[in-house]
């Protein structure tokens, strides 16, 4: 495994040590984060509708997600959020007690778990395929990494795009969770390109923006972007391109 170029020491001005700035090209390489960035999970309502046995009228459902925002800031929830990427047993148990927050939910943690498992509730983002297709065209490899707790590849595989990556790093199977070095590294080894000349997309800036910290570009998407929407991926297709 390759070992990452780091950034020069820095004092409070900047880099303590004199150095001469490395050329700027065009990166090699593509790692890209999952949940936020290619892909978004259907909308709450949906999900709620789906699982729960009764229909369920908008009063209700404000009430639900409601309990689920709430949720958020309960000591427990906020206790199992620790390390949930980790390993396959600390991510169910991390989402399932979220859900079980919220009373009407309870019964329904696990069903609304498989659901976050399951292919047919996750929508790649209107953009996501034409990018991801624009850089093969140009021969650039491409990897996941992302901090989950379950395989990708059938997500994927269900919207054809599984083919386009050589490399993934599951955060549960590394018992670690970025913005961890070792991830990024492991995924630049399998592709065979240099962390210096890869760049990782996502949308957290401190787990996919940390990158940087591994040696590795980094471009970090703004959050809120709603499932099949426009994500803004094209972006990519230009810094890899490089300036004209």
């Amino acid at each position: 495994m390759p070992t990452p170029q780091l950034p020069p020491v820095s004092g409070p001005e900047g880099p303590i040590r004199t150095v001469t700035p490395a050329p700027v090209t065009p990166p090699r390489a593509v790692l890209f984060d999952f949940s936020g960035t290619l892909f978004q999970i259907q909308p709450y309502e949906d999900r709620i509708r789906a699982a729960l046995p009764d229909p369920v009228d908008e009063p209700t459902m404000d009430a639900i997600l409601t309990a689920l925002e709430a949720g958020l800031s309960d000591p427990a929830v906020v206790g199992a959020q620790h390390a949930r990427d980790v390993s396959s047993k600390a991510h169910r148990h991390a989402f399932t007690t979220w859900y079980a927050s919220a009373p009407a939910l309870a019964p329904f943690a696990d069903v609304l778990y498989e659901q976050l498992r399951s292919p047919e509730h996750w929508l790649p983002y209107a953009d996501a395929e034409r990018t991801l297709a624009g850089l093969a065209s140009r021969g650039i490899p491409l990897g996941v990494v992302s901090d989950v707790g379950w395989d990708l590849r059938p997500t994927f595989a269900r919207h054809g795009l599984d083919h386009c990556f050589g490399s993934w790093v599951h955060s549960y199977e590394h018992d670690t969770e970025k913005p961890d070095p070792r991830l990024f590294a492991h995924a630049c080894a399998e592709l065979g390109v240099a962390p210096a000349d890869t760049l990782m997309v996502g949308d957290h800036p401190a787990k996919d923006g940390g990158a940087a910290g591994a040696g590795l570009r980094s471009y970090v998407l703004p959050g809120g972007a709603a499932p099949g929407t426009v994500r803004g991926l094209g972006a990519v297709l230009r810094l890899v391109d490089g300036p004209h």
